[in-house]
Parts: C-alpha cells; structure tokens; sequence
C-alpha cells in the first residue's frame, strides 16, 4: 500500500495498549498483587498526570523543533515505553511497591506523551497528503488500529492465564516486541512535517474553534476515563460475575474498533459534527441502561457494552480527525497542538482515579469482598450516571461549535 495507512494503523495499536488498558490493569494488579490501596492509587494517578502540565508542552515544543531528526527521538521514546512497561509488570518490586508503581509509570507515560504528540503532528502532515478527505481517512485507519490495539492489550492477560503463562509478564512482553514491530513499520514517515514552519501556542490557544474542540474533548473523554477506571470493579462487584471482565471488556472494545470505520465512512458523508452527536446519545442511552444493574445481570451488561463501545469508536475517530482538520488550517506544524490534546485527553483519566477511587473508598467499598448496597450503589452511580452527566454537557458545546466538514 503506497500511502502506508496500515504503519499508522500499527503504531497506534501500540500506543493505545499503553494508555487505556493501564488504567484497568494496573490498580486493579497492584491492589490484588501488593496490597496497595486504591485512595493511594489513584493519588499517584493523579500526581502523574500533574506533571504532564509542564511535560505535555515540552514534549510539544521538543517534537516540533526536531522535525527531520524525529525518527530517532521516535525510537529512543518507543524504548523507554517497553522498558517501563516491563519493569511495571514484569519485575517485582525491589522498593516499596506504590513507588515502584509510580516510577514504571513516570517512564511508560512520559514516553507515550511524546510518542503521542509525534505520532498525530506527524499526522496532519500526512493527511493533507492523502486523496479526498485525508484527515478522515487517515484517522478511519489510525483510530481502528488504536481500538484493534485495546482489544488485544484487554484481552491479553484473559488468554495468557488460560494457558498457563504469567499473565502480566507475558503482557509486558508482547508488548516490548509489538513497539519494536510498530516502531520498523513507521520508519521514514516522521519526517512528514520537516518543511513546516513552527509557530508555537499561539494559533492554538488564541483560535475559538481549536478552544471549543479541547474542552469539548475534555468533557467528552472524561465517561470514558471514568468508566475505565471503575470497569474491573463494577463487573466483579455489582454484576457479581468474576471471571467476566475479560470477556466483556472485549466486546465492549471490539465493538468500537468494528464501529470506527464505519462512523468514519458516515462522516465523510454526512460530515462529522453530526455523526458525532448522534454516537454521544447513543453514548448516553448505553450507560443509563448501566445504572439499573445488578447481580446476575451480565447479558444486559454485555448489550451495554456493544452500545457504549460503538460510540466510543466515533469519539476516538472524529474528535481527532477534527482537531486534524483544523490544526492543518491554523499551526500545521500540529505539535503544540497536540500537545495540549495530549495534555486534556490524559487528564481525564488522572481526574477519575484521584476523584473517584477515593470517594469510593470511602463509601465503604473494597474490592474483592462482599459490599455494602450502599457502597454498590455508589459504585453504579459512578460507573454509569457520572458519565451520563458529562456527556450532556459535551453535546450541548459540540452544537453550540461551528464546525463542518473543513473544520
């Protein structure tokens, strides 16, 4: 293929098993395996995601002023994320584990930080390359990979047990060698955006539409920050179905990756804005349906999974595809730009652990035991109609938003 779409597809599948499925993973691991407290947790969640305050628009600036030496900055920063992700799963603790936790975390972030804001600068270069409407295209394939990439990354562990290997070790290095596979298959293509002229924050943060767009992806991101969070949890303790959680969080995943290019196709038609609002109902629609579950109630739960999954995979492929689209018209060189996406899409899910792990701590839930109602309650509350709220309000600014087809 001359356009070399699929390499996108592949680096994103890697990128995206580093971000979302860390946040079901890892609490969930350290609780069972080390005994760390969830309000501990999702302290350090949050003091991490802190840091990408400054570290977000570094990267951005960095990322923007090496255009043409990319590729190996590119690879430096693939290298770092498989090695703290080994060290993350792979290596037992030689401190205590909350700062073992936080450091292997410090390195698998701060990596996907800059290989996330190369990854989608490097991509508005190459989607106003492409024949017709080349930011769409681009993100049917990017984001399809990125959601082909979480179902792998959440099935994984599931399978691995199942044949007798180290879940997490075996994780960890499936994911070491899927970077160096990713990081080959992109070779020559960071030097797409070489020529283009840097001009800093500026554009970025002085255009209403670009402001518009961030806070709409904050308010947008944020169910799913919170839902990822709360996923293991819910369907271990409400639904009372352990040994589920693999299952479904397949289908909830694979449900997106199979409605991303169709949701893609649709807005090439229909233009995005209005496919986007449609999925962000539907959004709604699935996660009311949560809020009234209980034990045995896994089937159902299985239905909202298909419901919310597909509407994820419009989030995931519209929202950057028009982020995509106007970065090209007003700082094409898109690294800033994306460094403040960056920066918004990651402190969602740092918001959701520091607020949401404690307070549900603190209504006397604990995971792996018998709860409460009142702590089951709170649990459904959170997982489901928190979300609801947030994606109202994303849809009231996204209508408010003049965007089109050219953003």
């Amino acid at each position: 293929m001359t356009d070399r779409l699929g390499a996108y597809a592949a680096f994103a599948g890697v990128l995206a098993a580093a971000g979302l499925p860390i946040y079901i993973h890892a609490p969930k691991f350290y609780v069972d395996a080390y005994g760390v407290s969830l309000a501990s947790l999702g302290t350090v969640l949050f003091v991490l995601r802190l840091l990408d305050v400054v570290q977000d628009p570094l990267f951005g600036r960095l990322s923007g002023s090496l255009q043409g030496r990319r590729g190996v900055a590119v690879l430096i920063g693939g290298a770092g994320m498989a090695l703290g992700m080994l060290g993350l799963f792979a290596v037992t603790p030689p401190i205590a584990p909350i700062w073992w936790f936080a450091l292997t975390l410090t390195l698998v972030f701060s990596s996907f930080s800059f290989l996330t804001i190369s990854f989608y600068a490097t991509g508005v270069a190459k989607g106003g390359q492409l024949a017709g409407q080349g930011h769409l295209r681009l993100a049917r394939w990017r984001e399809s990979g990125a959601l082909a990439g979480v179902c792998l990354a959440a099935l994984l562990p599931a399978l691995l047990e199942g044949i007798g290997v180290p879940p997490f070790i075996g994780f960890a290095l499936a994911f070491a060698l899927a970077c160096a596979v990713a990081l080959w298959a992109m070779t020559g293509e960071w030097g797409q955006s070489r020529d283009v002229p840097r001009l800093g924050f500026g554009p970025v943060v002085g255009d209403p539409i670009a402001r518009r767009l961030l806070l709409i992806a904050l308010l947008n991101a944020a169910p799913v920050a919170v839902s990822s969070t709360l996923f293991l949890f819910f369907v271990e303790s409400r639904l009372q179905a352990p040994g589920w959680e693999g299952p479904l969080l397949l289908l909830f995943f694979l449900a997106a990756a199979l409605a991303a290019p169709v949701w893609g196709l649709l807005a090439e038609r229909f233009g995005p804005k209005p496919v986007l609002l449609s999925a962000m109902v539907l959004a709604i629609v699935a996660f009311g349906g949560a809020l009234g579950l209980g034990a045995g109630d896994t089937w159902l739960f299985a239905l909202i999974c298909l419901g919310s999954g597909a509407a994820l995979g419009a989030d995931m492929t519209l929202l950057p595809a028009m982020f995509a689209t106007r970065m090209a018209r007003i700082a094409p060189n898109a690294s800033e730009g994306f460094a403040l996406w960056s920066f918004v899409s990651k402190f969602t899910l740092a918001f959701a652990a520091v607020a949401l792990l404690p307070l549900l701590e603190m209504q006397g839930f604990t995971s792996g035991t018998d709860n409460p109602e009142r702590a089951l309650r709170a649990l459904s509350l959170l997982y489901a109609g928190v979300p609801c709220v947030l994606k109202l309000l994303a849809i009231g600014l996204l209508i408010a938003t003049p965007v089109g087809r050219g953003t």
